[in-house]
């Protein structure tokens, strides 16, 4: 479609360019265009309706494409009926490509007035692409002040909104200077500094534009859009950027999405739900994309920023100058591995930074070269997104939750693949877990819960630990013990992210890595006290069941192991209320785990005092008498249950078994003293059982005290192969058999 020119600037016909771009036709159907099929099925009855929104539109465009002089909205039907189609039709299925330029020329020209004006920019709605040449276009109009100053603001405002919409950037990042010279306007000073957040790039950053803006600081206060520009220019040059600014990523801008997201939401659902072949063509024409929402709609790379007459020749010339330091390599061509590691230094990431999401080999890349500028501003786009569109503390986004879902899966996926969390994710978990109900997103959530970053107690106690306990405390089994699944998790992460710093370190740092240290045992040691809190009152609560056992035992199957595979010099014993309900379990799995964890214990705490005694280490920490005699009074409690028969009468623990003899007779339980000894243990009865039918098959008395002597051998031999292999390395490890006599007597046993 060709449109006749405007009195402004000469334009070259309206032509497509680029294999993305759509005309009227294309857009009326819904979907893009074939260039050799778009002269046919123009007439066909199901079309009519869209033929006649077509024409109103391409009458509406010519209108205000024609207005000279000034128009006012008052007694003209003309301009009221047209001024009404652009809206409804935008808000129905949004504009062409085509319609842009002359909307936002019309409306920046001041022709119109202000209230006409405002109606047409709150209708640029776009259905697919908005040409870069058309944002261009208007912002000339801004050199000549014809547009009032709430426009401009509103204008402003509509383009960071429909920034990543914009097909190409170059011409905009031209333009640098010319929004950067706004911030002098009070008014206008936020939303210029968010435009120039998503412009800037290294070569933006000048000295002089540094002084600009600590004199508006200097001026105008510690203000949050102004951080946030320093923020950026002192991570792209720190040597220019001298001042201290806050670390805490926090909320920059204000939300100047206004009218046009919920806008664009809405026109996109009911495009996908209208025409199935229908695709958001700014996406760029690899992959489909059916997703509805924001971010969804950033999460593949865009198209290229070159039209498809000059892709080819850029190709060629990508493969003359490949190591050029002065050619960027275009990110939609990045393909393969060797591609990566051959363009390593030239690559630069796209406005959307969404789409780093989805490519591997863009975070590889991030991997690689830890630039701190990549990730501030991935961080500022995540942390926007989860801000805006969670569930449960936006209102009205509840019909969102799968979508939603779908965007912290990923999420989740990429801190999975980075192995380490996002600051921005930590602040939404903060934010949004003391209104959460525990069941939106419970497994998302959750999973982000396992990568939140190092951070000091404080914080997490107030902003983690205590929403966390109220919820689990309320909750029901099943969500008890996905908490706890996502706790060890955390754990596991914090002890892997220590080790790889540890390696990484040298011995120049040993200063920084002790304060470091000591900080990560601080951290860690609360999140094991915690866990091992809730975990009392769960198992009091929820009556001691085996499932919930499994999850706590498996959190200290990683606390037992911290000093050795971890060299991380802390081990914290589970407290009373988790050691005796395992040991006094009726489940043989849960009494195998609790075997298993001592054995390890026992062999850190050995490797620990080994370590001690022979002072090889200097950063080496001690560690206290207390673990070393709570492991010894444990001790003593499992092998007086479990094979001398003597917990009620040899247990110190304050709170073990410990009990006078005439108490225990009153119970009037025979043989109470063997009541917990592997062969009449609750959770071991069953294998006793087995073992007497297949030892004696021909009596059914049962009678567990022949198992005794060379029985006991037998019987241990048939545990073993039952595969508790906990037991074993428990028995074998904590308990001296002197002799075959003392193995009889199950005495003469030394801890």
């Amino acid at each position: 479609m060709q449109r006749r020119q405007s009195s402004k600037t000469p334009k070259q016909p309206l032509q497509i360019h680029h294999k993305n771009q759509t005309d009227l036709s294309a857009w009326r159907k819904g979907g893009r265009i074939d260039p050799e099929k778009s002269v046919q099925n123009h007439q066909s009855p199901t079309n009519q309706k869209s033929d006649s929104k077509q024409a109103s539109l391409e009458q509406a465009l010519s209108y205000f494409e024609k207005v000279q002089d000034h128009v006012s909205l008052k007694k003209n039907n003309v301009l009221q009926k047209h001024l009404t189609t652009v809206e409804s039709i935008a808000l129905q299925r949004g504009l062409p490509p085509e319609g842009f330029g002359v909307l936002l020329n019309v409306a920046l020209s001041g022709k119109l007035a202000d209230t006409v004006n405002t109606r047409l920019l709150k209708s640029l709605v776009p259905a697919s692409v908005i040409p870069e040449t058309s944002v261009v276009s208007s912002v000339s109009w801004l050199c000549v002040s014809k547009c009032s100053g709430n426009i401009q603001l509103l204008f402003l405002r509509w383009l960071i909104t429909v920034f990543d919409f914009i097909d190409h950037k170059e011409q905009l990042h031209a333009l640098y200077g010319f929004f950067f010279s706004f911030l002098q306007d009070e008014k206008m000073c936020p939303y210029v500094c968010h435009l120039l957040y998503l412009l800037t790039r290294k070569e933006s950053v000048k000295p002089f534009r540094i002084r600009r803006l600590l004199d508006l600081q200097a001026k105008m206060g510690m203000q949050s859009h102004l951080q946030a520009l320093l923020s950026l220019y002192k991570l792209f040059c720190p040597e220019l950027v001298t001042i201290t600014l806050p670390g805490k990523m926090k909320t920059y801008f204000k939300n100047s999405e206004g009218p046009w997201k919920a806008a664009i939401n809405t026109v996109r659902r009911r495009n996908q739900e209208n025409s199935p072949v229908f695709q958001p063509l700014f996406l760029g024409a690899a992959q489909p994309q059916s997703r509805k929402r924001k971010w969804n709609t950033q999460l593949i790379i865009p198209a290229s920023s070159t039209n498809k007459n000059n892709l080819e020749e850029d190709r060629e010339k990508n493969r003359v100058d490949l190591y050029s330091t002065n050619e960027s390599f275009p990110v939609e061509q990045l393909q393969t591995f060797s591609q990566l590691l051959q363009n390593i230094h030239h690559l630069e990431f796209p406005s959307q930074m969404g789409s780093v999401l989805t490519n591997p080999l863009l975070l590889h890349y991030m991997n690689c070269t830890k630039d701190e500028s990549i990730y501030l501003r991935l961080y500022y786009w995540m942390g926007q997104n989860l801000q805006e569109e969670c569930t449960w503390c936006v209102a009205d986004n509840n019909q969102y939750e799968e979508e939603f879902k779908d965007f912290l899966e990923t999420v989740y996926k990429t801190e999975c693949f980075l192995q380490e969390g996002f600051s921005s994710c930590e602040e939404f978990l903060y934010k949004s877990l003391p209104l959460w109900d525990g069941f939106c997103c419970r497994s998302q959530i959750l999973r982000l819960v396992s990568w939140i970053p190092l951070s000091s107690f404080s914080e997490m106690k107030s902003h983690l630990y205590d929403p966390l306990a109220q919820l689990f405390f309320t909750s029901s089994l099943y969500f008890k013990c996905s908490v706890l699944e996502s706790l060890k998790e955390l754990l596991q992460n914090w002890l892997n992210w220590h080790v790889i710093h540890l390696d990484s370190e040298s011995d120049s740092q040993v200063h920084s890595l002790n304060t470091t240290l000591s900080g990560l045992v601080n951290v860690v040691a609360e999140l094991i006290h915690f866990v091992g809190w809730i975990s009392t009152v769960a198992l009091r609560l929820e009556n001691n069941p085996t499932f919930l056992l499994y999850f706590i035992l498996d959190f200290y199957e990683t606390v037992c192991d911290m000093y050795l595979r971890y060299n991380l010099p802390l081990l914290i014993m589970p407290p009373a209320g988790v050691f005796y309900p395992a040991l006094l379990s009726m489940d043989s799995v849960s009494l195998n785990q609790l075997c298993y964890i001592m054995y390890r214990y026992r062999t850190n705490l050995v490797a620990a005092k080994e370590n001690e005694l022979s002072k090889t280490k200097i950063l080496q920490f001690k560690f206290s008498s207390q673990t070393y005699q709570e492991y010894n009074q444990y001790i003593i409690a499992m092998v007086g249950c479990l094979w001398t028969s003597s917990a009620f009468q040899k247990d110190i623990h304050p709170q073990g078994l410990r009990m006078d003899d005439e108490l225990l007779k009153k119970t009037t339980v025979q043989e109470f003293k063997t009541s917990f000894n592997i062969v009449y243990h609750p959770a071991m009865m069953g294998y006793a059982v087995l073992f007497l039918q297949q030892a004696w098959p021909d009596d059914t008395t049962f009678n567990f005290s022949l198992i005794k002597g060379k029985k006991w051998n037998w019987y241990l031999e048939y545990l073993y192969a039952q595969g508790l292999k906990g037991l074993k390395v428990f028995i074998e490890s904590s308990i001296n058999r002197v002799s075959q006599a003392s193995h009889s007597k199950a005495g003469n046993v030394q801890v």
